[in-house]
């Protein structure tokens, strides 16, 4: 299959407005569950998920959390401002970004953005029983998005108030745009799964949203390895299809970070898991094509590990140049054999990218992807998948579709017609192609 010149009109279906999930159930795992087995669909309760999972298996969690990113300002003239964070520009990094006191720049989206001509945004807040002024300054366009530089000042020492305080303060939980409704307390908690640790995302990985203390425990007690891999989820993940051909569709770019120990584990597992939602899948997938460029250059710095969109297609599907081998592995039986054949195992390719990060005396591989699974991409690491029901021509319904083959349809035809409840806040299906 040509991977580029799928029509997303083929990927279409009809979703009513009253089948989207506006708010979540009262409790997490009493959300229903689609199995897909080997092509036969049955339903369940999520708190009975464990019962459909292999003992001694290892399941991928994504533990990125959603951030307070959408911060509102009011100018003199009255009119409202909406400044929506993207992505850290300085400092870069989303852990010192956060730590940052007194000024801090990001790439942001803006609301109402033709009010806003010229001059600092102001506004006043109260962080720690202190009166905090927040200003905000536009500066240039960056692609679609503008750089927006903050600085904060207290009436005492500013340095005493961080940006995720100020994030705490005044900043509102970037709900999907599509549930059509504002922000609630609730969402807070409910827009967050119970594993949520590292700050980053302006969405939630929503297929965690099910998960509670009683399947995590009854996960342990199947004797299954967890590990949490740390993907921030960007806006774009909403970003609509709206070329005919998918190869006119630009994927955004999103920032990940994997431990060592993840993946030792993935080799102790034959580098195979059962992914919690489709960033974990891009996440782990990515991992695969981040091994093919350090077996092809041991050198590589951690910049050039970005996966560009189309790069596991035009690897032939996970096929190297047998040169890049000979010249790498050149005086290696190893490297001799994988030029013959060309093919590089999933334990090959992460036991690569394992060797260079202790080579590097790194602990933590902090890279990006902008990996695009379609039909027509081979899974290295992905056997099983737990995911919700995704919007009509969508990269997500794509990267299902992927994984079972192209039988996504029946999928969802029996999700509509069993009173299923879709998107974000909606139910879950475990995928087992």
């Amino acid at each position: 299959m040509d991977t580029r010149h799928i029509h997303i009109s083929d990927y279409n279906y009809a979703l009513p407005d009253e089948r989207i999930a506006k708010f979540p159930m009262a409790e997490r795992d009493q959300s229903k569950l689609l199995v897909y087995r080997h092509g036969e669909v049955t339903e369940d309760h999520f708190y009975n998920l464990t019962d459909y999972l292999p003992s001694g298996a290892l399941m991928v969690f994504n533990n990125t959390k959603v951030i307070q990113a959408r911060l509102h300002f009011r100018k003199d003239t009255g009119a409202q401002i909406e400044v929506f964070l993207l992505e850290p520009a300085l400092p870069a990094d989303y852990e010192q970004m956060f730590q940052t006191r007194g000024c801090c720049s990001w790439l942001c989206l803006v609301g109402n953005l033709k009010k806003w001509k010229e001059g600092t945004l102001t506004r006043t807040i109260e962080v720690n029983h202190t009166q905090v002024k927040i200003m905000a300054k536009r500066g240039e366009m960056r692609g679609t998005s503008h750089l927006i530089m903050f600085e904060w000042h207290t009436t005492s020492d500013s340095s005493t108030v961080s940006f995720a305080e100020i994030l705490e303060a005044m900043g509102e939980l970037p709900i999907p745009p599509y549930l059509n409704r504002e922000t609630q307390e609730s969402d807070k908690t409910t827009y967050q799964t119970v594993y949520s640790k590292i700050k980053g995302s302006v969405a939630a990985p929503t297929a965690g949203l099910h998960f509670t203390s009683r399947v995590l425990d009854a996960l342990d007690d199947k004797g299954i390895d967890r590990e949490e891999v740390t993907l921030h989820v960007g806006a774009g993940t909403f970003k609509p299809v709206k070329s005919e051909e998918i190869e006119g569709h630009e994927m955004h770019t999103e920032y990940i970070s994997v431990h060592r120990q993840t993946l030792v584990k993935l080799l102790s597992h034959d580098c195979r898991a059962i992914a919690v939602g489709t960033t974990s899948v891009r996440t782990l997938e990515s991992l695969y094509y981040m091994g093919l460029k350090v077996m092809a250059n041991p050198n590589i710095q951690e910049a050039d590990l970005h996966v560009n969109q189309w790069e596991p297609y035009e690897k032939e599907k996970g096929r190297v140049k047998s040169e890049e081998f000979l010249e790498t592995f050149g005086t290696s039986d190893q490297g001799r054999a994988a030029a013959a054949t060309m093919d590089v195992s999933p334990r090959a390719a992460i036991q690569a990218l394992l060797d260079w990060l202790d080579r590097n005396g790194l602990k933590t591989l902090h890279s990006s992807t902008q990996i695009i699974i379609a039909p027509g991409y081979d899974y290295k690491i992905v056997c099983m998948l737990v995911t919700n029901f995704h919007q009509p021509q969508s990269t997500l319904l794509l990267l299902v579709s992927a994984f079972v083959h192209g039988d996504w349809h029946k999928i969802y035809d029996y999700a509509l017609s069993h009173d299923f409840r879709f998107l974000s806040y909606g139910d879950s299906s475990l995928l087992i192609p």
